[in-house]
């Protein structure tokens, strides 16, 4: 490629990321007015919201993630493996770190990219608040490995159950966190327990899996109106899904969860879900301000507030607005904030190609959506001709299976997404519910 050309790069390959540098791609690097280049560790992409179901075992990863080397070449941008470790301002270039085999043996030396624009888009972990013992007796939900780690695990105990001969055996789940996350997991775990024992996995019987929800707050889901809330409170009910709220964890141990006020919920095996933070690097990058949990804080154009060349979109930025009513408001770290920032930051950045200066962004809240596996969804719509509607059932499954056709939409566009519905709907009618290995 040209050196000369303008260069735009994108750390992290997640919602937002791989929509902005598909837009990016087709308006600027087709006609070769900028080099867009992705960088990501991991060299698929995979939907983050939809990790829970890959951790039932009711989604098969590899039928949904998407090659960046792939998606590049279609959409003409550059992607480079690798992971983010340093940043230098002043040189306009970030540091790559060494990528390592299976054994440590060094694949690619440590590199070093220039940069005009530079968007962070890296996401989020998992704060486990450093609580005494969740690192080493917790299983976590970030990404498709540790999704498919809890799959594993969780099949083992059923294999374990079946071989052990026993009529009765119970499995204790004890998920951290009533957000989305911990909801829709232990959701769709109660539907995994009854496929497991219709494909003869039925030593651990459906109602011997015993999934206790353990929340801080005063209710489940908190960032949701209390109606959607106690629907879904109700409902998990229904599925004997056991919820505890307002019980801080102080503890976890090999067997079991301790609460701050002494209860102690044994469980074999514990899931973290509780609260997100950005990735530690961020925390200390070339002076840039962060806040407590490692979000680079940007102005209303996504731009950092110290350097106008770095932008940072997605659950590692926090922007705060002001509304109509001339409030604050932060916007929450959503698929569908990701998604608009996108599009957002897109528009901007060709227009500093062309010469003028970024938007600022507006953040509009269409509703949020929890879906309750194959049993339900539930959640409200937010707009000009609704206004702020709850709706549930068949209706909601369908509005929450929409959102992730929207990215798929902004990455394949419409012919490629509608037979990339059909070939799924032909499939789920064919294939086996459950995937047991």
């Amino acid at each position: 490629m040209n050196n000369e050309l303008h260069k735009i790069v994108i750390i992290g390959g997640g919602a937002g990321g791989l929509e902005l540098a598909t837009r990016l791609g087709k308006k600027l690097g087709k006609k070769q007015r900028a080099e867009i280049t992705l960088v990501d560790a991991q060299n698929t992409h995979f939907w983050k919201p939809l990790l829970h179901e890959v951790a039932a075992g009711s989604l098969n990863a590899f039928e949904d993630e998407l090659s960046y080397l792939a998606q590049a070449k279609w959409n003409h941008f550059k992607f480079i493996p690798g992971k983010m470790e340093s940043l230098n301002r002043a040189e306009k270039s970030i540091g790559l770190s060494p990528i390592t085999d299976a054994s440590g043996q060094q694949v690619v030396p440590a590199r070093t990219l220039k940069y005009d624009q530079l968007v962070i888009a890296v996401g989020s972990t998992a704060n486990d608040f450093n609580t005494p013992g969740a690192r080493e007796h917790c299983l976590f939900l970030d990404n498709r490995q540790q999704a498919e780690r809890i799959h594993t695990t969780l099949i083992n105990h059923y294999l374990h159950a079946q071989a052990s001969g026993n009529e009765t055996t119970k499995l204790r789940i004890a998920i951290i966190g009533a957000g989305a996350t911990g909801v829709e997991l232990a959701a769709e775990l109660h539907f995994a327990a009854i496929e497991l024992a219709h494909y003869g996995l039925d030593a651990i019987k459906p109602e011997d899996l015993e999934v206790t929800i353990i929340e801080g707050g005063e209710r489940i889901l908190p960032a949701l109106p209390v109606r959607i809330s106690s629907s879904v409170h109700k409902q998990l009910n229904k599925m004997g899904i056991r919820v505890m709220t307002q019980q801080l964890v102080s503890e976890i141990k090999a067997d079991g969860v301790t609460t701050r006020d002494g209860e102690f919920i044994a469980s074999d095996l514990r899931i973290w879900a509780a609260g997100i933070k950005a990735p530690e690097f961020l925390s200390n990058i070339d002076g840039l301000e962060t806040n407590r949990i490692n979000q680079l804080v940007v102005r209303p154009t996504l731009q950092t507030t110290l350097d106008d060349q770095i932008y940072s979109m997605g659950d590692c930025a926090s922007c705060t607005l002001t509304d109509s009513k001339n409030e604050s408001i932060t916007i929450p770290p959503r698929a569908q904030a990701a998604h608009q920032q996108a599009s957002l930051l897109a528009k901007s950045l060709i227009a500093q190609v062309n010469g003028s200066t970024p938007l600022e962004f507006n953040y509009k809240d269409y509703g949020s959506l929890i879906s309750l596996s194959r049993f339900s969804a539930v959640g409200n719509l937010m707009g000009a001709i609704t206004g702020d509607m709850m709706i549930e059932g068949t209706l909601a499954k369908w509005f929450y299976i929409s959102l992730y056709r929207m990215h798929q939409m902004t990455l394949f566009g419409k012919l490629r997404t509608g037979t990339l519905i059909l070939k799924d709907l032909i499939s789920r009618t064919t294939r086996p519910q459950l995937k047991l290995h």
